[in-house]
């Protein structure tokens, strides 16, 4: 039997896992965050990247931020990741970014907190980012892939093609990368894993046309 629940979202292959055993007392809390077999079995999976299909993790990684911290939007076009929150809070966003989805372009916003304990499994082709809501955070992750540079796209946080509706009054704290990258009716016709065509809106209004809607996302969880 599973420890684990895993639930579907509106963006094809992005689950939100939730456990399903949490040990609690006066000390405080108890869980477990990573069970091979919990996954293989729940998510049909193997495990086993000689099967040639599964989820094989290889590293992890954590930052630690402080609040209206806003990292990302971060993907790449052939890792796995299983993000949680290991303390504070954040609002994760995870953005369908595959041209033959067919969610491609569409979000999600959840809120992960060491409260609510859920955790999301964003594959590849998808990008993620999140807002710092407590004080300080830390955002941890599992990836099935090692870290390449060069194969990482990055997504305006607050494109209006995208509309993301980000739990934040105030200018979000940003690095040098995610402060300086264009719109998407500025950048269309990706070719391959990180290339881009510099066109104008005249052409994009050309190539997608008036009919081309974007799914504004949805809140799935929030922590109270």
């Amino acid at each position: 039997m599973s420890n684990i629940d895993v639930a579907d979202t509106a963006i094809q292959g992005v689950k939100i896992i939730t456990p399903l055993y949490i040990f609690e007392d006066h000390r405080g809390i108890y869980r477990e965050t990573w069970n091979q077999l919990d996954y293989d079995t729940v998510l049909g999976h193997p495990g086993l990247r000689e099967f040639g299909e599964g989820v094989y993790f290889v590293a992890d990684d954590i930052s630690i931020s402080r609040r209206n911290v806003l990292r990302g939007i971060h993907g790449d076009y052939e890792t796995f990741k299983l993000i949680s929150c290991l303390h504070g809070s954040f609002f994760l966003v995870v953005v369908d970014w595959r041209p033959y989805s067919p969610t491609d372009h569409q979000h999600i916003g959840i809120t992960l907190s060491d409260r609510n304990h859920l955790s999301v499994l964003v594959p590849p082709g998808c990008g993620n980012g999140h807002l710092v809501l407590s004080e300080t955070a830390i955002f941890h992750y599992k990836q099935s892939e090692y870290y390449d540079r060069d194969g990482q796209f990055t997504i305006a946080w607050n494109d209006p093609v995208l509309g993301i509706q980000w739990p934040i009054s105030l200018p979000p704290i940003l690095s040098e990368r995610d402060k300086n990258i264009p719109f998407f009716d500025e950048t269309i016709v990706r070719e391959g894993k990180n290339d881009y065509i510099e066109v104008d809106s005249d052409i994009v209004n050309d190539v997608i046309g008036d009919d081309w809607t974007i799914n504004p996302g949805k809140d799935f969880f929030s922590d109270n």
